[in-house]
């Protein structure tokens, strides 16, 4: 793939993994056509903020939404007591402000490169807005997809909804006084958050972008947050085992999503995780999914994995030693992902697993 092609990559680099401050800027804008996502967090915030201000550049709605929300006190405060649940208290991969900012400018090059390629956002497509206004809605839809976590895992996409009415109402009445307008825009912007995990079905052409988007941000970057928090389980050790997912143009569908992973582990990401966001999405027929392992030799994650009484017992390749209770709650498997080419949706089943995105 020529690199002029690629949209957006997100990878990453090393570095030290911080937890969550209490900084309340995002970061100065970027430069360059191609984003490398990187450890530490001020750079990954740093590096999307320019993404997505790239994209922005041309409609002034959603930069003038897009730069509220993120000095917004509550969206920032609501994103740190998400990520409070989910890590702290779960063990889940982040679902705070990195996420939100890697995921903002993922549903940006995924939106763009759909724009380019002919599709119609249902905003457009209703004669309700312009596409202004559409980039305005998936923006705010997606970066605050995840603040539900903050009450709990459970219903969190109905919890988002609920909690993110007085952050969209403020960012939104400034840009549209008519009142009339301002609520339908708000309807994409609550379903985006609402079908960001399947459970319903996003609707929209919006509603499938931040679902998408969502799915991405499956890199080694944010499984070893959780590792190194004590998470050891499928979620995190497979997110090892992705170096680095990129958004370019496709050839024969507008957008392809390239999965680079260093271990074969990683393919539980893409099945689970990646693969039924597109499959159950109305970007199906828009979006290819490829994925493959990277030159030379695999990496290794686990030495050894052994069970002892109702615990598994992991010999990590750092020397450590974990153990980790078995989970005996059976839950059905996708039997295949279709790798180097469109992943077949008879193949895989939708990923149930409540700490998965």
């Amino acid at each position: 793939m020529k690199r002029e092609e690629e949209k957006l990559t997100v990878t990453v680099s090393g570095g030290t993994i911080q937890d969550v401050d209490q900084t309340h800027a995002a970061g100065p804008v970027g430069s360059g056509r191609v984003v490398e996502f990187a450890t530490p967090r001020a750079k990954l915030i740093e590096e999307a903020d320019g993404a997505i201000r790239r994209d922005l550049a041309t409609f002034p709605k959603a930069l003038a939404a897009y730069d509220a929300l993120s000095r917004d006190p509550e969206a920032l405060a609501c994103w740190d007591m998400a990520n409070y649940i989910t890590m702290r208290k779960l063990g889940y991969n982040d679902h705070g402000r990195v996420h939100a900012w890697v995921t903002g400018a993922a549903s940006m090059a995924i939106l763009d490169l759909l724009v380019q390629g002919g599709v119609r956002p249902d905003l457009v497509e209703s004669g309700l807005g312009d596409l202004d206004d559409a980039y305005l809605a998936v923006i705010l839809g997606t970066m605050l997809h995840d603040i539900g976590n903050q009450v709990h895992r459970a219903a969190h996409e109905a919890h988002g909804v609920t909690l993110a009415l007085p952050i969209v109402d403020r960012i939104l009445t400034p840009i549209y006084p008519d009142v009339f307008k301002r609520t339908k825009v708000r309807a994409f912007v609550l379903h985006c958050i609402d079908c960001h995990d399947l459970n319903p079905t996003p609707l929209t052409v919006e509603g499938g972008v931040t679902a998408v988007a969502d799915g991405i941000d499956i890199t080694k970057g944010r499984g070893r947050k959780a590792f190194a928090l004590g998470s050891v389980d499928i979620h995190s050790i497979s997110a090892l085992a992705v170096d680095n997912v990129t958004i370019s143009r496709g050839h024969d569908r507008p957008v392809r999503i390239d999965v680079t992973m260093n271990n074969s582990g990683g393919i539980f990401q893409v099945e689970e995780i990646l693969a039924p966001k597109v499959i159950k999405s109305p970007l199906a027929r828009y979006v290819s999914l490829n994925a493959r392992m990277r030159d030379g030799d695999e990496a290794r994650i686990l030495d050894r994995v052994r069970l002892e009484g109702d615990h598994f017992v992991m010999d990590l390749d750092s020397g450590e030693e974990v153990a980790v209770a078995v989970n005996t709650i059976s839950r059905p498997v996708g039997k295949d992902v279709g790798l180097g080419g469109v992943v077949d949706p008879t193949l895989v089943s939708p990923a149930t697993e409540p700490g998965a995105d």
